[in-house]
């Protein structure tokens, strides 16, 4: 969704709050899609900071349905995000980081609020999903998930630095 910005950007110590629905229903990134189940209303306020310049503040809460990154079980993940941006006016020579936080978000003097929220889940995107902190995985042999029962696989993987060893003592073998 667009909002129209041009107002805060141009009237001096103007504030606009807003309660504005997300639209988005599907997180991608590069390790997949995820579904999002739940979300709030993403509330956003913005604040007139100087000659066409506005800060936008905001916050929102979303739920997603991810694997974990052991198991493979499927793990709710709930992102709190809390954002504050500043944000230009079209044409404005501002300082060059300022305007690379405009890129993508801003579109003229509108905000796209799916990509400021897009953005946030990015950053704030767990490194690790587990379905829990001692989770065992599964079996590299059968595929077994190891947090429901044990399988009972042999999984002694040889150290491969010592297979010159292992040749000199197989050679010696009498047989």
């Amino acid at each position: 969704m667009l909002i129209n910005l041009s107002d805060v950007l141009t009237t001096e110590g103007k504030v606009v709050r807003e309660e504005i629905p997300l639209e988005m229903t599907v997180f991608v990134n590069g390790s997949g899609a995820y579904d999002i189940v739940g979300k709030s209303l993403v509330e956003l306020t913005f604040t007139n900071i100087g000659i066409d310049k506005a800060r936008v503040e905001g916050s929102c809460k979303l739920q997603f349905v991810a694997a974990c990154d052991r198991c493979l079980t499927e793990v709710p993940v709930t992102l709190e995000l809390d954002f504050d941006r500043t944000v230009v006016s079209p044409g404005t020579n501002a300082e060059d980081e300022e305007t690379e936080d405009n890129l993508g978000v801003m579109d003229g003097y509108h905000l796209d609020t799916e990509a400021l929220v897009y953005d946030e889940i990015i950053v704030n995107w767990p490194v690790k999903i587990l379905c829990k902190e001692d989770c065992k995985g599964v079996c590299p042999v059968c595929g077994q998930n190891l947090n429901e029962r044990e399988c009972g696989c042999d999984t002694f993987v040889p150290d491969p630095r010592m297979a010159a060893i292992k040749d000199i003592f197989n050679a010696s073998k009498e047989v």
